[in-house]
């Protein structure tokens, strides 16, 4: 069924996947920072994977970018929530949770934090427990490593990215800024780093390099699964893990970790990017989770 959804006068493209029988739960999905378009394979095999568990999935089209800045986290978690309000005029009054991957996992909990009252459950993938600054710093250090990089190297992007954040904060000038990128920018690593060869003009461009996701994950008080593959180059797992159990240590329910073998950042193996690659552990822990949580058909 296709739809569109609301965002701040912005009509958004939405495609709506019911079951064919009795309507137990419902899921809407947020997007990975390079995937907002709703056709992507992840958010696709959802929509032909939890219908026939009786849960219905809206996805939708991420709102553009404006003048090539990222979409803030507090717009998406605004449509996000948007999104649960179209999704429960169709599926009535059935628990209706989140699910999201990369950036759509610090996006996801913030719409439960600030609406308790909509997500019934979260399900996250490659769920940062960091910022997008240091989640950067951590991935593109990764990349470099992984790609045979020494310890030279990986130091000078870490001074790099350190100049570069200065300048994004309002710290440092441009003119500065922008003579340390364009030294880097001759290093062969430079196309692995996921930094602009012309910095924009005005610092700020990046709204929310600081966002804490702790106090973030303190708030949300639904049941949340948590998914990592485990060699994962982009996220820090093992303090993001740390991260949820430090913010939830008081809540009834402690979410649940699964780490996917042979996954990286993706719940796909080896690498893939087409839904024969979704790793059947990811699928089968998902199916499982959500029919232990959602009533019976």
């Amino acid at each position: 069924m296709e739809l569109e959804l609301d965002a701040d006068g912005l009509r958004l493209p939405a495609t709506l996947d019911l079951p064919v029988g009795p309507v137990r739960g419902g899921v809407v999905v947020l997007h990975a920072a390079q995937a907002g378009h709703r056709s992507y394979f992840c958010y696709e095999h959802l929509a032909r994977l939890l219908p026939g568990a009786g849960i219905a999935v809206l996805r939708f089209d991420r709102r553009p970018r404006v003048d090539g800045h990222g979409v803030p986290l507090a717009d998406q978690a605004a449509d996000a929530a948007a999104a649960i309000a179209v999704l429960r005029r169709h599926v009535g009054d059935v628990p209706v949770g989140l699910w999201g991957l990369s950036q759509g996992a610090w996006a996801a909990p913030l719409t439960a934090a600030l609406h308790p009252e909509l997500a019934a459950f979260l399900v996250l993938v490659s769920s940062s427990g960091v910022s997008p600054a240091a989640q950067m710093r951590y991935g593109t250090a990764e990349q470099l490593r992984l790609h045979g990089y020494g310890d030279a190297d990986r130091a000078e992007l870490g001074r790099l990215r350190a100049t570069v954040e200065a300048y994004y904060r309002g710290d440092l000038d441009r003119a500065t800024a922008q003579a340390a990128v364009a030294r880097a920018a001759e290093r062969p690593w430079f196309p692995l780093v996921y930094l602009p060869r012309e910095l924009p003009d005005e610092p700020g461009a990046w709204r929310d390099m600081d966002f804490d996701p702790v106090p973030v994950f303190a708030r949300v008080t639904c049941p949340v699964l948590l998914f990592y593959g485990t060699t994962d180059g982009w996220v820090p797992i093992d303090a993001s893990v740390a991260a949820w159990r430090r913010a939830t240590a008081g809540a009834a329910t402690a979410p649940t970790v699964c780490r996917l073998d042979g996954c990286d950042h993706y719940p796909t193996l080896h690498g893939g990017e087409d839904l024969g690659s979704i790793s059947p552990q990811y699928t089968a822990t998902m199916l499982s989770w959500l029919d232990a949580l959602l009533p019976a058909g």
